[in-house]
């Protein structure tokens, strides 16, 4: 095993153990935090004229954005904000197939200011609300209602 196959396999289980002990919200702003990551690597495999690393980071974001983001909204639950979350997402995952297309820094660089907006929106809701813990999440498939409608909004965990 070389050395970046063994740094590669550790990264894997420390976001898989992540992963296991994180609470709903934590899931979430750990897809925002892939997603930026994934567009960073996107974003310097361009500017490198590294076209496979520029792709396969793309596409990895955009299956963040769609398969973990989007489709874990409960628009049922979450009503006119969970509709809005998700075009953005489909907008998201526009830019980002025009982005890999049309060599577009310009592209990466809003849908991070996005992304970035969002992931703080998200995080501050727990800072403002003391959002449950792990324990408390994991007995109910939606976060409960405590003044804060966006927390109804992913709810297929």
């Amino acid at each position: 095993m070389n050395a970046r196959t063994a740094v590669n396999a550790y990264a894997k289980v420390g976001v898989e153990s992540g992963v296991v002990a994180a609470d709903p919200h934590k899931l979430i702003a750990m897809l925002y935090q892939g997603a930026l990551l994934a567009i960073a690597n996107a974003r310097n495999g361009m500017m490198r004229k590294d076209i496979a690393v520029k792709g396969a980071s793309i596409s990895k974001a955009i299956s963040i954005i769609e398969d973990g983001l989007n489709a874990s909204l409960d628009k049922k639950v979450g009503g006119e904000l969970a509709q809005n979350l998700s075009s953005l997402y489909e907008y998201i995952g526009r830019r980002l197939l025009l982005a890999n297309v049309n060599d577009d820094m310009a592209a990466l660089d809003e849908v991070a200011g996005l992304l970035n907006d969002l992931k703080g929106a998200w995080d501050g809701i727990k800072q403002q609300t003391g959002a449950p813990a792990a324990s408390a999440a994991a007995a109910a498939p939606v976060m409960p209602v405590i003044n804060r409608p966006a927390a109804l909004v992913y709810g297929r965990m």
